[in-house]
């Protein structure tokens, strides 16, 4: 009798799924044969529970993925389908667990050969592969994986079906695991963004890798030039190193930072560490220096941002500073200076102290 079903249900399968993308076809009565397969695999499963049973489901799920990919009018009711039909492959290995490297490579296959078809879940399959299958699938996946390039800051990404169905079945694998190498893994193929490095950046620190943490958001920072999620890199470096009681190098991440880019943030980022420490004059001093040397229209803007913000301190220290950065401003853009200036007095006209020193300099 079993031998009977294992030949007429994967023939009622592939009759249907020949008929399935035909003009004439009466799909309505296609899909009730489809399904009536489904529902007398999951009356198998009860009554004739077995390996001759895993063998026939596994043949029909094929089946059913090959559709899935053959046919353009019914794609998301097979999909749909075969996930069910997967399902009872999952309670039947459950029920009569196979060999589990041997199940280990079917999951695999099927996944590789059918980038449509339903996501595994290793969950599910967790008995019948036990530890023995399941290194095998992770072995193979990760030796399939490891040669695909990288793709590099800046690059499109090349997701050709291949190559997206190892990273989905790589995905699924680091997240039922919960292994933090293979999350690396599988995060380190794709670096076409800053944001792609603060991924990776922000797994390490959450495992306790420190170290590598932020030798990827040294890495990160560099290969952005200071744009895009630089802001969020440094800050992840910044809160590292104070976590590890080190502030000297959170001061030295915003510098190395503001010298590869400046931007107001960094430097009061740098200011918030060591303003009120013997630090913060040199390293003021030569944060403004690189702006003078530098003399772009990024360098002035931040220039005058940074003005502004000392000006606002109204101490006498920073009002004095403030001044001889304008005489340099000056030098760095005289057809434009005559109108800041004026800006600022505008400004603070009710501080006499602050228009006195300005009058003094000859401003």
């Amino acid at each position: 009798m079993f031998d009977v079903v294992m030949d007429s249900l994967p023939a009622a399968v592939a009759s249907a799924l020949a008929e399935a993308d035909s003009e004439n076809a009466d799909w309505p009565a296609l899909w009730r044969a489809l399904t009536a397969v489904s529902v007398e695999l999951q009356s198998l499963l009860v009554t004739q529970p077995g390996p001759e049973l895993v063998s026939l489901v596994e043949g029909i799920v094929t089946q059913l993925a090959d559709g899935v990919a053959g046919t353009g009018r019914h794609r998301v009711e097979l999909a749909e389908l075969t996930h069910r039909v997967l399902d009872t492959h999952a309670r039947a290995c459950a029920a009569t667990p196979p060999d589990p490297v041997r199940l280990a490579d079917w999951l695999l296959d099927l996944q590789l050969h059918h980038p449509d078809a339903p996501e595994v879940g290793l969950a599910r399959y967790a008995r019948a592969l036990d530890d023995e299958g399941l290194a095998h699938y992770r072995d193979r996946a990760v030796e399939l994986f490891t040669p695909l390039p990288v793709i590099g800051f800046g690059e499109t990404g090349r997701y050709d079906r291949a190559r997206w169905a190892l990273l989905r079945v790589m995905e699924e694998l680091a997240e039922y695991t919960e292994d933090v190498d293979l999350q690396l893994l599988v995060l380190s193929k794709d670096l076409s963004s800053g944001w792609h490095y603060l991924q990776v950046a922000t797994v390490l620190r959450d495992a306790g890798r420190g170290d590598e943490a932020l030798d990827w958001i040294d890495r990160g920072v560099h290969a952005t030039g200071g744009r895009g999620a630089a802001p969020r890199l440094i800050d992840l470096a910044v809160e590292e190193h104070l976590r590890r009681g080190a502030p000297h190098r959170a001061v030295a991440v915003c510098r190395e930072a503001f010298l590869i880019r400046p931007n107001l943030d960094l430097y009061l980022k740098a200011r918030a560490l060591v303003v009120h420490t013997d630090e913060w004059p040199p390293l003021r001093a030569e944060l403004v220096e690189h702006l003078v040397r530098d003399g772009s229209r990024l360098a002035i803007e931040v220039y005058r941002r940074i003005v502004e913000v000392e000006l606002a301190r109204r101490g006498v220290q920073e009002q004095e500073l403030v001044v001889e950065w304008l005489q340099q401003l000056r030098g760095l853009q005289p057809d434009a200076f005559a109108d800041y200036l004026e800006h600022i007095k505008s400004r603070h006209v009710a501080d006499r102290q602050l228009l006195d020193e300005l009058s003094r300099r000859g401003l």
